[in-house]
């Protein structure tokens, strides 16, 4: 019998998000460049009867381990037998961090793993859901285009001091999408920088953009409330929100100033998660 193995799935950091369009099926066309850190759930895999899924960890109460979670559902695409999940739930639900696609992912690889087979293409990555095929890439720095089906590898983004934090609630993103009202915006240039340290990096970010940050802020006030806070603590580099919300990040300029923001910020929101994200593959 196999022994139970146990895989991170990190959390997913879009440093931006550019929507550059909207097809006539309603899907929204994206230009993101997405990181990974450090830290996110786990999950573990152990033979058993049939497919299960049980729940734990610090952000359990909010998810239930009903047919749809994309666990199982990565499971069932997979056509496993015998596989009983537990998933050490670490990162808040609904929250822009894409918990939910980076869980199916350390899913798909585990029991590719365990199984020796092959893993998914990307049709069928998309049909669980658009931050798949980024999630199944190795976890580095990548572009991710199109509906999320085109994700190229980045060189030379470096691993950043990075600050998480959420204020509680969930956003709906579909509802943060509804709230746009500009909908054909410009994307990243064609060239992204490569080589920069984190400091230059973070200045050429500040140039880019995440369309959904406005929309979000008016569903939810407390978001620009929250990026002030962060962009107030010392060494803060740049402030600003991931995916649809509502988890906020800062990249500081070292440690230090990173763990010492954690300590202020402790206490003021509800989730606060000091780390680092994951450099491009040399």
């Amino acid at each position: 019998m196999p022994a139970p193995t146990t895989r991170l799935a990190p959390a997913k950091i879009n440093l931006t998000l550019h929507v550059t369009g909207q097809r006539q099926d309603g899907y929204h066309l994206l230009d993101s460049l997405v990181v990974f850190t450090e830290h996110g759930d786990g999950l573990t895999l152990d033979a058993g009867p049939g497919l299960s899924l049980d729940i734990h960890g610090p952000q359990a109460a909010a998810l239930a381990p009903e047919p749809d979670n994309l666990i199982l559902r990565a499971a069932r695409l997979m056509a496993a037998e015998g596989a009983a999940f537990t998933l050490d739930k670490r990162l808040p639900v609904a929250s822009g961090m894409g918990g939910g696609s980076s869980d199916a992912a350390a899913a798909i690889r585990l029991l590719a793993e365990r199984d020796a087979t092959p893993l998914p293409d990307t049709g069928a990555l998309m049909r669980l859901g658009a931050d798949l095929p980024v999630c199944m890439a190795a976890p580095q720095p990548s572009r991710m285009q199109g509906l999320g089906e085109r994700v190229a590898p980045l060189a030379g983004i470096p691993a950043l001091w990075l600050l998480l934090v959420n204020p509680g609630q969930g956003l709906s993103t579909p509802a943060v999408f509804k709230a746009m009202t500009e909908r054909q915006n410009p994307p990243m240039p064609d060239a992204l920088p490569k080589g920069l340290d984190a400091l230059a990096l973070c200045d050429w970010l500040g140039g880019m953009r995440n369309d959904l940050q406005a929309p979000a802020i008016r569903l939810m006030p407390a978001i620009r409330d929250l990026l002030d806070v962060i962009e107030a603590q010392p060494g803060c580099a740049l402030a600003r929100m991931t995916g649809s919300g509502a988890t906020c990040f800062g990249i500081f300029r070292d440690r230090d100033s990173r763990d010492a923001a954690a300590m202020a910020l402790t206490g003021r929101a509800a989730f606060v998660m000091a780390t680092r994200t994951l450099p491009s593959v040399s």
